[in-house]
């Protein structure tokens, strides 16, 4: 027997024909799973600011905005 005798013989002997849509799905619901708990992590910091407004007044109320002339609105 030769080399490429050999790795035919090899190849033949690990060639199966399965149903590879079946043997790939687990990666499709890892990354749904994985979409799911980062859309979570998204969605769990939807409005954040106001939930403590009475923070965003009161530091408002001591350090007033002050204007800087040359930028910004004009």
């Amino acid at each position: 027997m030769n080399l490429a005798t050999t790795l035919a013989l090899a190849a033949a002997e690990t060639e199966h024909h399965g149903n590879v849509m079946a043997e790939t799905f687990i990666f499709g619901v890892i990354a749904f799973i994985l979409f799911l708990a980062l859309g979570f992590v998204v969605l769990s910091y939807r409005n954040v600011a106001n939930r403590h407004s009475h923070k965003a007044e009161a530091y408002a109320a001591k350090n007033p905005v002050q204007q800087q002339a040359g930028h910004g609105k004009h």
